[in-house]
């Protein structure tokens, strides 16, 4: 068995110090559990805002990674740094990290799929990245993807092609204030399904890590991590609460099921 930790907190847009603290109040709070894996929303340390990209991090993080990576090897624990904005010569990536449980950088993933709907302009500010990655923890394969990823289908099959047993999705999942209420619900529903189809379409445990509440003059991030099995099973939910949420995995389980399941002839 494996324990995983998945974050979903109110962000302070802008306030590194605020929401990293965040971060630590949370992770001391669940050392009484197994801690293998712990993921963190996509711009954990920032929110959405536009400081984020006005003080991006260096290619190795810098200094906000750095605080995770003290918490890592505080604990014992791989985890997934969120993301952050990651300067790297003259252009700039949306880049999570993956830490392992000395609190050294052993990969990170740049965002493919960049927002450029509904008023957002990831895509005007950064360069998406160019590939897909897998990564090996000591415990499992951990595919990566980021928020706007999980809306394509291939990105995940093809993670599930190289092995992933694990696919994490670190977020910041947010509607317009705007939509009217029935799009509001249909909207939740729809990142619902889409965490329990890239589960179980690719029989692998699907992580998502989501901001939650106002993120934006005009954003609200709707929350509803998950921890989902490869039969579609939402292990743990945290629907529209500041929490972490948390669930044994059995990899064993899921090996068996892609060795006895049609599905698991992936192509």
């Amino acid at each position: 068995m494996a324990g995983i930790l998945s974050l979903q907190y109110k962000q302070v847009p802008g306030n590194k110090k605020e929401n990293i603290l965040k971060v630590t109040d949370m992770l001391s709070a669940n050392t009484d559990k197994v801690l293998d894996l712990v993921v963190l929303p996509e711009f954990f340390s920032t929110g959405i805002c536009d400081e984020m990209y006005t003080t991006p991090e260096n290619s190795d993080g810098g200094e906000t990674v750095k605080a995770v990576s003290m918490l890592a090897k505080k604990y014992k624990t791989n985890i997934i740094s969120g993301t952050v904005i990651e300067k790297d010569g003259d252009k700039l990536y949306n880049t999570m990290y993956v830490l392992d449980r000395e609190g050294k950088i052993i990969g990170k993933y740049r965002k493919i799929h960049l927002f450029a709907y509904m008023g957002g302009t990831e895509d005007k500010a950064l360069t998406p990245g160019d590939r897909e990655v897998i990564i090996d923890l000591d415990f499992a394969r951990v595919g990566l993807s980021i928020c706007f990823d999980i809306r394509y289908p291939l990105h995940h099959r093809k993670l599930a092609q190289s092995g992933a047993e694990i696919i994490v999705s670190p977020s910041a999942f947010s509607y317009p204030a705007s939509l009217s209420d029935e799009d509001k619900t249909a909207f939740v529903n729809t990142w619902r399904a889409l965490n329990v189809t890239r589960a179980t379409e690719n029989l692998v445990y699907f992580i998502s890590s989501n901001l939650f509440g106002k993120s934006y003059p005009y954003l609200y991030s709707i929350g509803n991590s998950m921890i989902t099995d490869p039969w579609g099973r939402v292990l743990a939910d945290a629907k529209e609460e500041e929490t972490a949420i948390y669930a044994d995995i059995s990899l064993a389980a899921g090996k068996e099921i892609r060795k006895v399941y049609p599905a698991c002839h992936i192509s």
